[in-house]
C-alpha cells in the first residue's frame, strides 16, 4: 500500500500505527535492525531539516538503507518524465519516500510503482506530520474526546491534521481568514475518516482556541509563496499565536507547531518555549512515527 494522503491508512491504520510509534519510543532496541537490507529512497524537491534527518535516522536505525535523492540530480519532470523516474526507481527500490512541491507527481509516481510510496510532505498533505502530531497528543492525553484548535493558513499540515484528529476522535477546530480555509476536498475527507470526531471552520482564533487542549499553528507563508508574503503577513496578523490567545485554552493545553517556526510571526517566543509547549517532543515523533511507518509498509 502507499501513504500518499493520511486517509489512505484509514481510522484503524491511524492509531495502529501511532500505537507502534509509542512502543518503538519505549524501546528503541526492539526494531533496531529488523528491516535489514531494505531499501528506501529518499527524494527531496524541497528542502528540509526534520523531514530529511529523521526519516535517514529512522531508516538506518532498522537496518534499512537510505538511498537520498535531490531534485537537482534527478530533475523529476523536467531531464526525465515523472512515470519514467517511478519505473527506473522501483527497480532499485523496495520503498520510495518523496518530498515534491506538485502532489500531483505523487500520484503518478504511485501508478507508475510497484513499491510502496510515502509523501514526505506535498502541496496538498503532510500525512507523516499528522502521524507525529497523532503520536504527541496521545503522550499528554487521549486524542479521542480532545479539541484540537488549528490556527493560521488552511495549508498541507492542516489537512492532514484534519483527517488523522477526526479519524481518531478529536474535534478540531480550524481558524482562519476568509480565502485561505483548508480546500472542501479535504474537509469532506475528514468527515469520512471520522471516527466520533468532528471538523469545524471558522473564522474566529479567539473561538477556535477557546476551551482547547492542543493549539496548533504553522507558518503563514510557506515555500513557493515568498511572493505573497507582505499580504499574508497582514491577513494573518490577528491569528498569531501568543501569550494571550494561548491562555483562551484549557489550562492544561499544549502548543504544538510542525517547525520551522517564524518566532514573533505566527507565534511569539513566549509560547514556542512555553512549558507547555511540545513542539520538539512533535520533532523528535518525527523519527519514531516514521520508524512505525516503514515497519508497517514493509512487514
Amino acid at each position: 500500500m502507499d501513504f500518499v494522503k493520511v486517509g489512505d491508512l484509514g481510522a484503524d491504520g491511524i492509531r495502529h500505527l501511532v500505537d507502534i510509534a509509542a512502543e518503538v519510543k519505549r524501546d528503541r532496541d526492539r526494531v533496531a535492525g529488523s528491516r535489514r537490507g531494505v531499501r528506501v529512497g529518499l527524494f527531496f524537491e524541497k528542502p528540509s531539516t526534520r523531514t530529511r534527518v529523521s526519516c535517514e535516522v529512522a531508516t538506518t536505525d532498522l537496518g534499512a538503507v537510505p538511498i537520498v535523492l535531490k531534485q537537482d540530480e534527478v530533475g523529476l519532470g523536467s531531464r526525465e518524465a515523472v512515470e519514467d523516474v517511478a519505473r527506473v526507481l522501483d527497480r532499485y527500490l523496495d520503498v520510495l519516500a518523496l518530498r515534491v512541491f506538485d502532489h500531483r507527481n505523487l500520484d503518478t509516481i504511485a501508478a507508475h510503482a510497484g513499491a510502496p510510496v510515502i509523501n514526505l510532505l506535498s502541496d496538498l498533505e503532510h500525512p507523516c506530520q499528522a502521524l507525529a502530531d497523532m503520536q504527541t497528543i496521545a503522550e499528554n492525553r487521549p486524542v479521542r474526546g480532545a479539541t484540537i484548535a488549528y490556527v493560521g493558513d488552511g495549508n498541507n499540515v492542516c489537512t492532514s491534521l484534519m483527517g488523522a484528529g477526526a479519524a481518531l476522535g478529536a474535534r478540531v477546530r480550524v481558524a482562519t481568514p476568509s480565502g485561505y480555509e483548508p480546500p472542501a476536498w479535504a474537509v469532506e475527507e475528514a468527515g469520512t475518516l471520522a471516527d466520533g470526531g468532528e471538523v469545524e471552520v471558522m473564522e474566529d482564533p479567539e473561538g477556535a482556541v477557546r476551551g482547547a487542549d492542543v493549539v496548533y499553528t504553522d507558518v503563514w507563508t510557506s515555500m513557493g509563496q515568498e511572493a505573497e508574503a507582505a499580504e499574508r503577513r497582514s491577513r494573518f496578523a490577528p491569528y498569531r499565536v501568543d501569550e494571550r490567545l494561548f491562555a483562551l485554552a484549557a489550562p492544561t493545553a499544549i502548543f504544538l507547531h510542525c517547525l520551522p517556526a517564524h518566532r514573533g510571526e505566527e507565534v511569539t517566543d513566549g509560547v514556542v518555549d512555553h512549558e507547555r509547549s511540545r513542539v520538539f517532543d512533535q520533532a523528535e515523533n518525527r523519527l519514531h512515527s516514521f520508524k512505525a511507518l516503514l515497519l508497517h509498509l514493509t512487514e
